[in-house]
């Protein structure tokens, strides 16, 4: 079943009716396409595309789901997770948030704000958002079917924030991560956002780079974000109160230093035989190049986006904290020789191949029999049993 990425104004209007709302509360747990084929159910392929995204909802917006708000699949693709949304602190009387979507950001923004005005240019998706809105039983958002450069004209608009999570999908289904070829141009809006508010909060795709938006947004605060050990955004605070870079593991805890911030020296040498604790620093703290500053004094490392080593085992670790077995050169032949057939989970950072790529030369498959990790650290290549 290929559900439509967006609404039309007639399925929107099916979809507000007691019969089809009453058949989708009716049908919510069941497999989505035996839903879709079930002639019982009015309109059913309408209700099976809300069973389907409502059901994933009860995880990434837990939220909606209990309200059985209405979710347009491609605007529930691109919301933002509610553990991400919640995670942003910034705070005051009045925002305007540029980039309503479906409404995830300007939830948690109303109850930091006493009043939030959102835009979304599509009248179908602004009111999927009043309806989910009126759901959700909040009163203090209004939300205008406008073009941020439209609203942006106005006449004396006064915020406290201006919040935006541009578009960043090309007409044609391509991936943009340029912010000022993403929409709005948030870029080329600054000195009508400046008028508008002294402050900026911008989301970005988890692939921008940490250097580019300093580049940008010198005065900045950046902060990468992640959540089950995967880069969910880069958020960037432009109020005056950076430079400064942090990463966040939602659940894990925080590091930032300022961007200039430089971090020891590793050893000369890697002494295998010194370590008996493998660090997996979190990837924010890899994308945001905080991995070795974090770890100083704690663990070894010679790569931000290689692996830390350590004597004893380090605590308040942003990341995973792995026993190690023995560390020996990577020998190919030997390994093949010594494992093939049996079950492993490989972890590899720094090393030139592909998780899968190893497992196949080496002649293992997936399975829980071995941990074993594969990196470059001091200029050779290692292999990590792990405990």
């Amino acid at each position: 079943m290929q559900p439509r990425e967006t609404l039309t104004s007639e399925e929107l209007a099916l979809l507000l009716t007691e019969p089809v709302q009453q058949a989708i509360a009716a049908a919510r747990g069941r497999d989505p396409l035996e839903v879709a084929l079930d002639r019982r159910i009015p309109h059913a392929r309408l209700v099976a595309t809300q069973v389907k995204y409502l059901a994933r909802a009860e995880r990434k917006l837990p939220t909606y789901a209990a309200a059985q708000c209405i979710l347009p699949p491609l605007a529930f693709e691109q919301a933002s997770s509610e553990a991400c949304a919640a995670h942003k602190a910034i705070a005051g009387d009045a925002v305007l948030d540029l980039t309503c979507g479906l409404g995830v950001d300007t939830l948690f923004l109303s109850r930091r704000f006493r009043r939030v005005v959102t835009l979304e240019r599509d009248p179908v998706l602004a009111d999927v958002a009043r309806e989910n809105f009126r759901r959700l039983g909040v009163g203090n958002i209004e939300v205008v079917t406008a073009a941020a450069e439209e609203y942006l004209d106005r006449e004396g608009l006064r915020f406290d924030w201006v919040y935006a999570d541009p578009d960043r999908r090309a007409a044609d289904g391509r991936r943009l991560l340029r912010i000022e070829e993403c929409s709005p141009d948030v870029l080329a809006l600054r000195p009508r956002i400046r008028a508008a508010a002294a402050r900026l909060c911008l989301k970005n795709s988890p692939l921008f780079d940490v250097d580019e938006a300093l580049r940008l947004f010198p005065d900045a605060r950046v902060e990468v974000v992640s959540l089950g050990d995967e880069c969910k955004e880069v958020i960037v605070c432009d109020d005056g109160s950076g430079p400064l870079v942090t990463a966040t593991a939602l659940g894990r805890g925080s590091f930032a230093a300022c961007p200039d911030a430089e971090p020891p020296a590793a050893p000369a040498r890697f002494a295998a035989e010194h370590y008996r604790w493998l660090i997996v620093p979190d990837v924010a703290l890899q994308k945001a190049r905080l991995a070795r500053l974090h770890l100083a004094g704690k663990a070894d490392m010679w790569s931000e986006n290689g692996f830390a080593f350590a004597a004893e085992e380090p605590h308040g670790v942003i990341g995973r904290v792995l026993a190690i077995e023995r560390i020996e050169p990577y020998d190919p032949r030997r390994l093949k020789r010594e494992l093939k057939g049996r079950g492993a989970e490989v972890l590899k950072r720094d090393f030139p191949l592909p998780a899968e790529e190893l497992m196949r030369r080496l002649g293992l498959h997936a399975g829980g029999d071995l941990r074993l990790a594969f990196t470059k650290s001091g200029g050779d290549f290692w292999t990590i049993r792990l405990k």
